[in-house]
């Protein structure tokens, strides 16, 4: 099987891990820097204006650049085989689940997610398309993440949380009470720093 993955960065290094552990034998890359041959092992083959036929898997950290690049594509979803991920849990398309990561029952993943390494999603959550839970961040249960928003490194998000969209949660973050405006917030509690334009 084959897989063009957009964006040979660290990120890409990897989801191709993750590819190979599903069954992709032939991995190739695609990627506007001129100067980037090459990413873990596999070529480089093109830029993101590349047409392509067949898989594709989107690795790109950033939510805009990566839902742009989504459109139009047959999008794949990658679960590393030491997730752990019940049953009736929905996953999106272009959704990454990465090594060691848990999502218990009845959570529902959006599309072009990034479920990070060693992070965990407890019962009944939902995650908005593009959204990303970085290393080892932890959403209680019932927490519902908007569209787009960015839960850092290490960050714990308490049980029956709403957060809004266009959020950008700071590393170690502890969000103990609803996130009704886009912008950032770090700290213990966690406490909004500024707005998002």
């Amino acid at each position: 099987m084959k897989l063009t993955i957009i964006g040979a960065s660290g990120h890409g290094k990897v989801v191709a891990g993750i590819a190979k552990l599903n069954g992709y034998d032939e991995i190739v890359f695609l990627d506007d820097n001129n100067n980037v041959t090459s990413c873990s092992g596999y070529p480089v083959v093109g830029s993101t204006n590349t047409s392509v036929d067949g898989d594709v898997f989107v690795a790109i950290g950033n939510a805009d650049v990566r839902e742009r690049l989504s459109k139009n594509k047959k999008l794949v979803t990658l679960i590393h085989p030491n997730a752990v991920v019940a049953d009736d849990v929905e996953i999106g398309l272009g959704t990454v689940v990465m090594a060691g990561a848990v999502i218990n029952p009845g959570a529902k993943i959006g599309n072009g997610v990034i479920v990070n390494t060693c992070s965990s999603i407890d019962h009944d959550c939902v995650l908005d398309d593009y959204s990303h839970v970085s290393v080892g961040a932890h959403l209680c249960g019932t927490v519902h993440v908007g569209k787009k928003t960015w839960i850092g490194a290490g960050a714990t998000i308490s049980n029956n949380i709403d957060i809004c969209e266009n959020c950008l949660i700071g590393a170690g973050a502890v969000v103990i009470k609803n996130l009704n405006t886009f912008g950032t917030y770090v700290g213990v509690p966690a406490k909004s720093i500024k707005k998002n334009v």
